[in-house]
């Protein structure tokens, strides 16, 4: 595993960049926001991952290792390969796919040219629990109580490909557990809303 380059930059291209290490050109594939920050002939550190295929060896390239862990973390999703991870960074900064996951903000993150409304729920499902709330996000449905959450799962059902009227069989039945008691995160619900409704999708 590389974990991180520091040479000065042979070159540069829109989609990447050569940084020599030690008499060695290394050809990185970094998003235009670690591009803009790099100069052909100064030096440079890249936190960097290294992606096996079958058939070739990619190393992603980035200005940090926030964001070269954000690349990594996206890639656990169903679906989401590293060129889907580096065009997530490539449209948004580390803190804002952080904030948008972590408050289910799909609309933030369909504007990643490859991820559509079900991709950006299915995003929010998976990574919420492992992203981490921020500071002062997150309580929605704590403070709103039981207000909020039924309208967010209900979405999500839809959006992921159930009709409404099973979303709304789900909804009721995973309020009737509840039974009053303080609501956990949306994500919780939404597992539980998808494991009634595995056997009749």
């Amino acid at each position: 595993m590389i974990a991180s380059v520091r040479g000065k930059v042979a070159a540069v291209s829109p989609d990447g960049a050569v940084i020599e290490v030690g008499g060695v050109g290394l050809a990185v594939q970094c998003s235009p926001h670690t591009l803009a920050e790099l100069r052909v002939g100064q030096e440079a550190r890249l936190a960097t991952s290294l992606v096996v295929r079958e058939d070739s060896l990619t190393l992603y390239g980035f200005a940090d290792d926030e964001a070269k862990q954000l690349f990594e973390l996206l890639q656990t999703a169903t679906g989401v390969g590293p060129r889907l991870a580096q065009a997530v960074l490539a449209v948004h900064t580390p803190e804002v796919v952080r904030r948008a996951v972590a408050s289910a903000d799909t609309s933030t993150l369909t504007q990643v040219p490859g991820i559509g409304k079900k991709g950006a729920e299915r995003l929010v499902l998976e990574l919420r629990d492992k992203i981490g709330a921020l500071p002062g996000a997150g309580n929605a449905t704590l403070l709103a109580g039981g207000a909020v959450w039924p309208e967010q799962v209900r979405q999500a059902l839809v959006g992921l490909g159930w009709n409404e009227k099973q979303a709304d069989q789900a909804v009721a039945a995973v309020a009737e557990q509840l039974d009053g008691q303080t609501a956990p995160p949306v994500p919780v619900l939404l597992k539980q809303a998808i494991r009634m409704l595995g056997t009749i999708r």
